[in-house]
């Protein structure tokens, strides 16, 4: 069988792993000229750093190098997936600054066509043949930069607008007058660079959300509050079970009185309510669709003017003042702005997929329709990677890697469709509830790693006993204890594999 994985992030490359080593042969196109999807020096801008700390962002059978601080950098956490690429052999499938502009069906949807060609490039695209097509193209690939009134006039008069991930030289904003919209990981943390180097750095913010430090009251590491199964069973799951019936019905005030005093400490460590910047709603708020780390030093410049915060505020035009290049925000106040930087968010979408396509993975909202964020209910012979964002993305995706491969390979008991069909109707509808809408398009599943993790793995009969669950419960969840599943799952479905597809892992 022959597969074409789109995409070389976290999610692509453990897919290309653990199908190679089920026994497939595998393709793996990438549009930039390196590995790291998100992490790529493509889309790598100034402050970019990782929310979790080294030991829970990585990858099963590699863990970050010792000498790594404990969050890394965005250039470190590239050079790890490089080191994954060659710690597993994966050069060779590799085709790097290649673009996939179309994928489409056969005719009688057996198998799939693929049109590529160098990235940027007009030559003629090159169509080959798969079996199975893998998307990986990532759910943060896509920039969404709001539309801004007046901004030809704007960039006429020497205006930029960029997304955070399109910005890399922090020379280029010396002694500018800067804008970043948005209020997320991204805008916070590039702010802090350009607020070193720009005449004004201003941060426009719709709406606030909800930051935890990276150490609560200076001493707590937040991965023992939320990088744990305690930690995520505060937030109430679409089915509770064992100790979380007891947390979300007889101790709902113990659960609530966790999760005030976080948001206490946090407001009163960051000095919140000094600068004006408390968040509307509760702390529990902070796992609707993201959790946001503080970034360092950034409260700390808007405490001394060095980063002005304009909360609850929009950018209602971009214009021209006294010749110079502003915007316009909704109370009516104006800011110089020789540069704008959105951190605003992404468009979910598979570029190379047409309409109709895109229309038979959608449901009438344009949420993907995946079962268990990986399977298509009415397209045959594809998967999607990485759909499934969570706090413990790398783990995430491969778990789900590992789930197509036992598919592929027979191991897997699928619900009739129209099961798996309202069971995923169910499953959107309460996320959209859950997130008023902010769960980009059914692909994020924070809070709920974990319990996505388990329903993967438990499709498979392949999850961890219940002492090393046990043990998630207090401890940071430390992806190293999944280690042995990718094997464990090769010897189990080798009654069921295509003959062909037999192996062991490398």
């Amino acid at each position: 069988m022959r597969i074409a994985v789109v995409g070389a992030g976290f999610a692509g490359l453990s897919a290309a792993k653990v199908l190679r080593q089920s026994g497939f042969e595998v393709s793996v196109f990438e549009k930039s000229p390196d590995v790291g999807g998100v992490w790529s020096s493509t889309r790598r801008y100034p402050g970019l750093r990782t929310q979790n700390n080294k030991g829970t962002y990585h990858l099963s059978d590699l863990p970050m190098p010792a000498h790594y601080p404990q969050w890394p950098s965005g250039e470190q956490v590239q050079q790890y997936v490089e080191s994954y690429v060659d710690r597993f052999g994966l050069r060779p499938v590799l085709r790097l600054a290649t673009e996939v502009v179309a994928a489409k069906l056969v005719d009688d949807e057996t198998a799939w066509l693929i049109a590529s060609r160098p990235t940027g490039g007009r030559d003629p695209a090159t169509w080959e043949r798969y079996d199975h097509l893998v998307v990986a193209n990532g759910i943060f690939s896509e920039p969404l930069i709001p539309h801004f009134e007046g901004r030809a006039d704007f960039v006429a008069a020497g205006g930029r607008v960029l997304a955070c991930g399109e910005f890399h030289d922090l020379e280029a904003a010396r002694g500018k007058h800067v804008l970043v919209v948005g209020y997320g990981k991204s805008s916070c943390d590039v702010a802090v660079p350009l607020s070193d180097v720009a005449a004004r750095t201003h941060v426009v913010a719709r709406q606030l959300l909800w930051k935890m430090p990276k150490k609560l009251g200076g001493a707590v590491n937040y991965k023992y509050l939320l990088l744990t199964r305690m930690g995520e069973a505060l937030f109430r799951y679409i089915r509770v079970k064992g100790f979380e019936r007891f947390l979300h019905g007889p101790g709902n005030g113990l659960r609530r009185g966790m999760l005030d005093g976080v948001g206490s400490v946090a407001t009163r460590q960051l000095k919140l309510r000094e600068l004006g910047l408390v968040p509307n709603g509760t702390f529990e708020d902070i796992a609707r669709s993201t959790v946001s780390l503080a970034t360092d030093g950034f409260f700390e410049r808007v405490a001394d003017g060095r980063i002005s915060v304009h909360r609850d505020r929009q950018i209602s035009e971009l214009l021209v003042d006294e010749g110079r290049p502003a915007a316009r925000l909704a109370d009516g106040t104006v800011l110089p702005a020789d540069l704008v930087i959105c951190g605003t968010g992404f468009r979910q979408h598979v570029p190379f997929f047409d309409a109709a396509l895109h229309a038979r993975l959608e449901d009438d909202e344009g949420n993907f329709m995946l079962h268990r964020q990986i399977l298509p209910v009415d397209v045959p012979h594809l998967t999607f990677a990485g759909y499934n964002s969570s706090f413990f993305s790398p783990l995430s995706a491969e778990m789900a890697a590992v789930w197509t491969a036992a598919h592929l390979r027979g191991g897997i008991a699928l619900p009739p469709r129209e099961r798996m069909r309202e069971q995923v109707r169910t499953r959107l509808a309460w996320m959209a509830a859950r997130t008023n809408g902010q769960h980009a398009r059914g692909t994020s599943i924070i809070p709920f790693s974990m319990h996505n993790i388990d329903e993967v793995l438990d499709d498979l009969g392949l999850n961890l006993g219940p002492l090393a669950r046990a043990r998630q419960w207090l401890l940071p969840v430390d992806p190293r204890a999944y280690r042995r599943v990718t094997p464990r799952m090769i010897r189990r479905t080798a009654a069921t594999a295509p003959r062909e597809s037999v192996s062991q892992p490398a």
